[in-house]
């Protein structure tokens, strides 16, 4: 009773063709196919964007503090 048998899809395959009707059925389908194009082109310009470098060594000198750290710093040297 739980579970649908080849037969059960089968009928509620053509009840639904007969209500919507073929032209009907396969513009939805065709639309739901453009809409899951959409959605990959939409997640692979995500992945595209250009996410900013990491602070770098230049000429021997520490990379330059950013966020939480510089304010860190700037603190203690004005306790200083």
């Amino acid at each position: 009773m739980g579970s649908m048998s080849l037969m059960h899809w089968l009928i509620v395959g053509v009840l639904v063709i007969l209500l919507f009707g073929g032209s009907r059925f396969s513009n939805m389908m065709g639309d739901v196919a453009k809409g899951i194009k959409q959605f990959k082109k939409g997640m692979a310009e995500d992945d595209d964007a250009v996410k900013p470098a990491a602070p770098t060594r230049l000429e021997g000198k520490p990379a330059p503090e950013t966020g939480f750290q510089a304010e860190a710093e700037r603190t203690r040297e004005e306790q200083r």
